[in-house]
């Protein structure tokens, strides 16, 4: 046990801890000046269970942020001092406001017990609180007490003691504060931590929080240390800043200081407190949340939204997607008209147009799409689907806070896994959140969206957003199920609680929603003309090569003069000039040019992977071309519509055919609807993209959990095509 233990008292002004302390101290204490300010130093000593415990009285104040001499001195004290434990003395009837203190100790991860005071007084007006689950959700202890009576201090200091011997580290916690300052900090982060700016002191999130509340006191003591990386981190805040001010009018500590008062509303409306009487105490927003977050209500309002989402994506898109699709088919038609018949037209048209313009074609989709998901985000919706996902998060083994890395990854469709995976460094449980990132890859990202509706378009457009609706659904289901089997096998242990930052509600600005809808498709486009553009040719070279072989070649020719041979004899030896051909002589050579330009790519490099993938996907349904194609989209789910337009405009050489993908995919005989459902099974759910699985192996630390991604993945799904196609054959549906 330690000879002395150092304590210091914090909490917000009169909630009650000029009180405890003149209690504790008795006569033992002194009142001074901390050094180089007028701020009055309260400290003393006090004997509890035979320990000698020295208490520092901290001026009161409402945060951390060093806006006021008090802030700033009860901080330093904290940081430089490092007491054994921070007792923040909470007033207990006003819970909310007085947590905001604690919320950034939690921040600065210092060892902390919570003194809930004046229970007394929050009985009075209605207000139980259940000091159990409020320590389970806040992770540190929680003394219910009553500092004017004594009641509950020998309990308080039982628990500190306890905590004091504690010789494990704190950890600090890690809240969310928005896609924007998120990203921003991801990027300081590194800046921060390799410069060791301030480290020494305080933690690196912590440092980079401050940064962006533009605290004078931290960035004058960064720019001491290292005034160049000083000034990279001061230009990543003037970006966000300028973003945030552009979209939302709001500046960045706003941002940090809404997300933090959302934690807290988080916590407390788990069950914390309960109210006998409300009165007129609920806010806009709580009423707002009885009815949104409602255990019945909830989940069907949820449902009523997603699925309004997909009709209004589809209803309002199809005019535009039929547009490009005429667009692209007219630049194909003019080039073929233009240049002669040789690699460098074959490249252009199947490689470049057919292959990025069907990845283009869907850009009316996925912009109109990302329209409805800005609306939910940027009014706080998408925080209270997370919230009320928590119960079923639990029970197949997740922490709540994973229900955010599944919606960025595309839990509502339009997402990414990367960042998906990215925002699991959230998650306390090492289990939890290797079974978070292994999972988030099932959901519906942006990169899948082209496919998807793709295929459903082509076989079911009838019921487009029933269909997008239900692959969403099936989405969340398999991830879960997945999550809950690796829950139970390789990743056993028990579930964390949750918490997770509820921001107030806000109108969306049309300004933000529109800059919010071009980031991400311009996103979207950008990746079609580069990285996509360059697999696609790849893809069209590898479709292309080596060709036929000369033998065949020649078969072909010898076939095509036949048919033109006997077009002359039907004109007479003697005619000259120009041979008409009849239509069904026209429509032999236009037989006779398919079938050269299928051998062609069945010869290919891809072709023969196709072919010799087909021995076993025939059992999924999925013939040689559908293969090149699942084969690419390792690469980039994108790049799947590519090679499937590269491939069928391979081989279909007719300058008369200007179907679009759709169309083609729809009259191929070796498709149907059971086919399509088989492979947007496999689509969804097989091996995470190149990126997402070096993102994988970087945040899981190990190379193994990437591969076990790759293979678990790509199994389960083609073991669940399988079941799909060849139940769905037996029951005659596809026909």
């Amino acid at each position: 046990m330690k000879t002395s233990v150092t304590i210091a008292l914090a909490g917000n002004p009169n909630a009650g801890k000029t009180t405890l302390f003149n209690r504790l101290t008795g006569a033992r204490r002194h009142v001074g000046n901390y050094p180089g300010v007028t701020v009055e130093k309260k400290e003393g000593i006090f004997t509890h269970n035979n320990q000698d415990i020295r208490v520092t009285d901290l001026p009161g104040t409402y945060s951390l942020t060093a806006y006021s001499v008090e802030e700033l001195v009860a901080r330093e004290f904290i940081v430089n001092e490092q007491p054994d434990v921070v007792v923040d003395i909470v007033d207990a009837s006003n819970l909310e406001r007085n947590l905001y203190l604690g919320c950034q100790f939690l921040e600065l991860g210092v060892p902390m017990v919570i003194a809930l005071n004046m229970v007394d007084v929050a009985e009075s007006r209605g207000i139980e609180i259940n000091t159990e689950k409020l320590a389970a959700l806040l992770g540190v202890p929680v003394v219910p007490i009553i500092a004017r009576s004594g009641k509950g201090i020998d309990e308080l200091f039982d628990v500190v003691l306890k905590t004091a011997e504690q010789e494990k580290p704190t950890q600090p916690v890690l809240l969310r504060y928005g896609s924007d300052l998120d990203q921003t900090i991801r990027k300081m982060l590194p800046l921060i931590q390799e410069n060791k700016l301030l480290t020494e002191q305080y933690p690196a999130r912590w440092i980079a929080l401050k940064f962006l509340e533009d605290d004078e006191q931290i960035l004058e003591k960064a720019r001491q240390k290292n005034a160049e990386v000083t000034q990279l981190l001061l230009q990543l805040c003037e970006t966000v800043t300028a973003h945030l001010q552009q979209t939302m009018d709001v500046y960045p500590e706003a941002v940090i200081a809404d997300h933090r008062y959302g934690y807290i509303k988080s916590i407390l409306h788990q069950g914390v407190i309960t109210e006998k009487f409300v009165g007129d105490r609920l806010y806009t927003s709580d009423k707002i949340d009885k009815i949104v977050t409602h255990r019945v209500l909830g989940p069907v309002i949820m449902a009523a939204i997603l699925y309004a989402l997909y009709t209004f994506t589809f209803t309002y898109s199809t005019t535009l997607v039929d547009s490009l699709a005429s667009f692209f088919a007219v630049i194909s038609n003019t080039i073929d008209g233009l240049l002669p018949d040789g690699p460098l037209k074959s490249m252009i048209i199947s490689g470049a147009i057919d292959g990025v313009g069907g990845v283009l074609g869907f850009v009316p989709i996925i912009m109109f799409m990302f329209f409805g998901i800005a609306v939910l985000e940027d009014s706080g919706y998408l925080a209270r689907v997370a919230f009320m996902m928590d119960r079923i998060f639990h029970f197949f083994g997740l922490h709540g806070s994973s229900v955010m890395p599944f919606i960025v990854s595309g839990g509502i469709a339009g997402g990414c896994a990367v960042p998906g995976v990215m925002a699991t460094r959230t998650l306390r449980s090492p289990k939890e959140r290797i079974a978070t990132l292994l999972t988030v890859p099932f959901m519906n990202c942006g990169a899948k969206l082209p496919v998807l509706t793709l295929l459903i378009g082509a076989f079911f457009s009838a019921h487009q957003a029933r269909y997008m609706f239900l692959s969403t659904v099936a989405a969340w289901l398999v991830a879960l199920i997945s999550a809950k089997f690796l829950r139970i096998t390789v990743l056993r242990g028990e579930s964390t609680p949750f918490v997770m930052e509820l921001p107030p509600y806000r109108f969306p600005t049309i300004r933000g929603l529109v800059i919010h809808t071009w980031e991400r498709t311009w996103q979207y486009i950008k990746k079609a003309g580069t990285v996509i553009l360059g697999i696609s040719i790849l893809l069209w070279a590898m479709m292309t090569y080596p060709g036929l072989p000369e033998v065949q070649t020649v078969q072909f020719e010898q076939q095509r003069q036949e048919i033109l041979a006997s077009s002359n004899q039907e004109q007479g030896a003697e005619a000259t000039g120009s041979i008409d051909l009849t239509e069904e002589q026209n429509s032999a050579l236009g037989i006779l040019n398919n079938q050269e330009a299928q051998a062609a790519l069945r010869n290919s490099f891809a072709g023969r992977i196709g072919i010799a993938l087909e021995s076993v996907s025939r059992f999924a349904g999925f013939d040689w071309r559908t293969n090149i194609a699942l084969v690419g989209g390792f690469a980039a789910k994108e790049v799947i519509v590519s090679t499937l337009g590269t491939a069928y405009s391979l081989g279909d050489v007719d300058p008369n055919n200007s179907l679009s993908l759709k169309d083609r995919l729809s009259a191929d005989p070796n498709w149907n609807p059971v086919v399509a459902l088989a492979v947007l099974a496999f689509i969804m759910f097989y091996a995470p993209c190149f990126v997402t699985v070096v993102c994988i192996a970087r945040e899981a630390g190990s190379w193994k959990w990437a591969f076990f991604s790759m293979g678990f993945n790509t199994i389960f799904a083609f073991i669940m095509a399988i079941a799909i196609y060849q139940i769905g054959m037996a029951l005659g549906l596809g026909g």
